[in-house]
């Protein structure tokens, strides 16, 4: 259980880690909805996104504390849920269900996804994934129950976010605007910090070896996988020895030789026995340490109602810079 923040209080650890004080919650909405004030304000132009940098500077200090904190130190779950953030639930509209679904238009858990994002970096997205939005909806989609993304609702196995990429993002957040209709989808987390001393040295040897090919996930389309990137092999962990970063996806890494294929079955088995698995209630905020922490899903059953489970997504990198060849017009857009 992380440090208790001042200002917060204890909450079961299937859900939030510690929650905001409804004081601190009303601050957030406030300052949210300044940047919503103009409601022709679109979420991806670079003036939006600045406000949301100054505005971060604003939010209550509890919040801010924290997230500096887990920038430092992620801990051994690599995974923070922080609850009581608002959402602006009355005006929610019917949860989306088509493809590739985003939030372009300025709204109050946009403004705070975004915000949360400049405190921990800056924001991220791939032209190649949901069009290339920075606020991405996660929702099911009818027809794809069975799609192994963030438009199905079979259960997702374990995987670090754009692990083929020559820039994954360093952070993902999540923040939840609907529970599912039977309260049981859980997003499942698991950190290298757990499961390491889990693994043989063989398998550790194996694991820091570029004997793993990793391709696009279905998610940035049917075309992505053939192209040039994720071709070369690479190791799944790097870095340190005793706490290295990780790089992959159990859908879409294949090992190249037969202690690799051993060895990421460990692995597997390792994050399986160190897992928790986070029951997310509207106002749940999720920050994932992409470079150290895997996550996943359970399945649910969609209504396809206008009510279903709807988290919205941002990513983050800690080094905009770093990215600079792969972002036309030094904008937040990777686009290769």
């Amino acid at each position: 259980m992380p440090e208790t923040t001042p200002g917060t209080t204890q909450r079961s650890a299937v859900t939030a880690d510690w929650t905001l004080d409804p004081a601190d919650t009303g601050a957030c909405e406030r300052l949210a909805r300044t940047l919503c004030a103009d409601g022709r304000a679109q979420v991806d132009t670079p003036e939006w996104v600045a406000g949301a940098r100054d505005a971060w500077e604003d939010l209550p200090l509890p919040l801010r504390r924290a997230v500096r904190r887990f920038r430092r130190q992620s801990g051994p779950h690599g995974a923070l849920v922080i609850g009581g953030l608002p959402t602006d639930e009355a005006a929610l509209p019917a949860t989306p269900s088509v493809p590739g679904s985003v939030q372009r238009r300025a709204t109050v858990p946009a403004a705070v996804l975004t915000m949360v994002a400049c405190g921990l970096g800056e924001p991220l997205a791939y032209r190649a994934e949901k069009s290339g939005a920075l606020v991405q909806d996660v929702v099911p989609v009818p027809g794809q129950e069975s799609f192994h993304g963030n438009a199905g609702s079979v259960p997702l196995s374990f995987h670090t976010e754009n692990g083929f990429h020559p820039h994954p993002p360093d952070y993902v957040i999540f923040l939840c605007l609907r529970a599912d209709h039977d309260q049981v989808a859980g997003m499942r987390v698991a950190g290298i910090r757990q499961a390491l001393p889990l693994l043989t040295p063989d398998s550790r040897e194996a694991l820091f070896a570029p004997e793993f090919i990793t391709t696009p996930p279905p998610s940035f389309g049917p075309d992505a996988a053939t192209s040039e990137q994720g071709v070369e092999p690479r190791p799944v962990l790097s870095g340190a020895i005793d706490d290295p970063d990780i790089r992959m996806a159990q859908l879409v890494t294949t090992p190249l030789t037969p202690r690799a294929t051993a060895a990421l079955t460990e692995f597997g088995r390792a994050f399986e026995a160190t897992a928790r698995t986070l029951r997310l209630t509207p106002g749940d905020l999720v920050i994932i340490d992409n470079r150290v922490t895997v996550h996943g899903r359970t399945a649910f059953q969609p209504r396809y109602d206008g009510a279903d489970r709807w988290l919205q997504r941002t990513y983050v990198t800690t080094d905009l810079r770093r990215s600079r060849d792969h972002r036309p017009h030094d904008g937040h857009v990777l686009a290769r």
